[in-house]
């Protein structure tokens, strides 16, 4: 090989490098991409604090995990649905639906909401059992941030990418360096690479919000299988 086919091949292997490491997050993206279409945003009433003022609006976020004729089920977090009427779930950004709460779990904080809307997209849960062994694996989050903050600024409803670091597995939750802002509560947590859904968005450390918790998806799928067994689980 002479010298000017040594330079040319140099060169295209720098340029594959440089485009591979221009695009090491695809996985996260495709991943995300995937399941995108079964987030919805989660709309209610709650209860104020205090019993004189109006009822207060409230957001969170939810994954559609069965669907079929008879409608669908949403996953999300008990204590964004507490004692909340008047819910919608908003399909594709665009399209509000009336939906309400089968089941709860609140020491658990998860919750199964359904609306009548049929054959909508569906994700599979993964497994959370090998998360001890998975420290600092990179994870994703498809959700809707402080919802009304964008609608008051007049920007476009939207889902919300995130991505952090599976940091550590505490007790019943894993904390994630996400800080899981209001309104992402009940999102579903997958590993970027894989897309695998592994957990529950849930909360944050008010004083370091940059630490989230997640509820791992195995303890998720033991109350699906009480109450939700006719759907698959």
């Amino acid at each position: 090989m002479n010298r000017r086919s040594v330079a040319l091949a140099l060169g295209a292997a720098l340029a594959v490098t440089a485009c591979a490491t221009r695009n090491s997050d695809d996985a996260l993206v495709a991943s995300a991409r995937a399941i995108s279409p079964s987030v919805v945003l989660l709309t209610m009433k709650v209860p104020p604090d205090h019993k004189t003022d109006a009822y207060d609006d409230a957001f969170g976020t939810g994954t559609v995990i069965a669907s079929g004729s008879w409608g669908s089920d949403i996953l999300t977090v008990q204590h964004a649905v507490d004692h909340a009427w008047d819910m919608h779930a908003t399909l594709g950004d665009k399209r509000k639906v009336p939906a309400k709460v089968v089941a709860e779990d609140a020491t658990l904080d998860v919750a199964l909401v359904r609306t009548a809307e049929p054959d909508l997209p569906v994700v599979k849960l993964g497994s959370s059992a090998h998360l001890g062994n998975d420290l600092g694996r990179l994870l994703g989050l498809v959700g809707y941030p402080i919802p009304d903050e964008f609608q008051d600024e007049g920007l476009t409803q939207a889902k919300s990418i995130n991505a952090g670091h599976l940091s550590s597995v505490r007790n019943q939750q894993f904390e994630v360096s996400l800080s899981i802002v209001p309104g992402e509560s009940g999102a579903a947590i997958f590993i970027a690479d894989t897309g695998e859904i592994v957990g529950i968005a849930e909360s944050r450390f008010d004083d370091e919000r940059s630490i989230g918790f997640a509820l791992p998806i195995d303890d998720v799928k033991a109350f699906l299988h009480k109450h939700d067994v006719e759907h698959g689980f």
